[in-house]
């Protein structure tokens, strides 16, 4: 005879257990109802079978929206564990049968978990007299289930991974949007390493922003590069006629001067003293202190190929930018230091490349006071 004798499957199950005293089990079947109590209406409700992990992986990726702490899902995940295929969405363990399969929690925390999935409108207790969890069955074959019901959880399944998939879109598109904004700011940091904008943008990357923040910080990071490629004095197409062209052009170079003799009056000179005060790395090379330009010039020529410059391409650009310009962007990229990646192509943007009538030395000077400042 075996040792475990069992009755008619679907029905109370009755076996002997090692101890010698007769134990009883509940066989879960698919058939149940949702009203609880004495006077609960009989009935049987098929239902199809449910991938309730499917389930659960969505609500746990979605539990941002509800509130849900990794412990409530822990709880979530170990009465789940009770429910067996085909057998009913009611779970019939004890407090301290579920305590246990979550890994020893005390039972006013399950209860805690419990109340809140109540609250949330994911389990329906149903209660019986003696508050045992338990399933009677009638002659006919119907049952009533006492216990934690699951099914509403279970009916919700399509709103849970809708949430759950516009979650994981959400996080994609940050990620998305912040590599975009990570390649503005590196291209902005490669022609203009002095520009404010990038460090208080990736003052703002730090923290975790929304995604409407990293649209917004995107639409201005855009926004920069922009200005950097417009010029910001862009000439004004002129239509010359034919044969008065000499005339027009004689015009045009009028109003130029003009303009820059009503300018001279309030342009500020950068002074070798604003310059060696700023930029301290190229003057601490320097063991005698730069008083005039020419000791400037002496000095970058020195520091030149420390950083990359060849004397044949100072000299080059010395020519095409002029001596103060070109000492100047000596000391610039120094003072700049890693924030520039190649301090040769770099050098030759802003003395001989398309950038040459964009440097210029005083603001750059001025953005690195600034800088120095905050």
């Amino acid at each position: 005879m075996f040792p475990f004798s069992t009755r008619n499957r679907g029905k109370r199950q009755e076996s002997c257990g090692l101890n010698g005293h007769r134990e009883q089990t509940m066989a879960f079947t698919k058939l149940s109802i949702g009203t609880a109590g004495a006077n609960a209406t009989s009935g049987a409700i098929s239902t199809p079978e449910t991938d309730v992990w499917s389930i659960f992986r969505a609500l746990r990726d979605a539990r941002s929206a509800f509130g849900l702490r990794p412990g409530h899902i822990q709880t979530l995940q170990a009465m789940l564990s009770f429910l067996k295929p085909g057998h009913g969405e009611t779970v019939f363990a004890s407090n301290n049968s579920i305590c246990q399969r979550v890994g020893g929690i005390d039972e006013r925390t399950l209860r805690r978990h419990i109340n809140r999935f109540v609250e949330l409108g994911f389990i329906k207790r149903n209660d019986s007299s003696n508050r045992k969890r338990y399933r009677t069955r009638s002659s006919s074959g119907e049952c009533i289930s006492y216990g934690l019901s699951l099914t509403p959880l279970l009916h919700r399944a399509s709103e849970f991974i809708a949430i759950a998939q516009e979650i994981e879109n959400n996080r994609r598109d940050r990620i998305f949007i912040r590599k975009q904004i990570l390649t503005k700011l590196a291209h902005l940091e490669e022609h203009d390493p002095a520009n404010t904008f990038i460090h208080q943008a990736r003052k703002q990357l730090r923290r975790k922003l929304s995604l409407p923040d990293y649209r917004a910080l995107l639409a201005d990071s855009e926004a920069e590069c922009q200005r950097l490629a417009t010029p910001d004095d862009a000439p004004e197409t002129m239509q010359l006629p034919v044969n008065d062209g000499h005339t027009v052009r004689h015009i045009s170079k009028s109003k130029e001067e003009k303009k820059d003799l009503e300018q001279e009056p309030v342009t500020e000179i950068l002074t070798t003293e604003l310059l060696t005060s700023v930029c301290d790395q190229a003057t601490s090379f320097s063991t005698e202190k730069l008083r005039s330009w020419k000791d400037i010039e002496n000095h970058a020529r020195t520091l030149a190929p420390m950083v990359g410059i060849h004397p044949e391409t100072f000299e080059r650009a010395k020519s095409t930018a002029g001596s103060q310009k070109v000492s100047c962007a000596i000391f610039i990229l120094l003072q700049l230091g890693q924030r520039i990646r190649d301090f040769g192509a770099y050098f030759h943007s802003i003395t001989m490349g398309h950038r040459k009538d964009q440097f210029d030395p005083l603001i750059l000077v001025k953005r690195l006071s600034n800088m120095r400042a905050i």
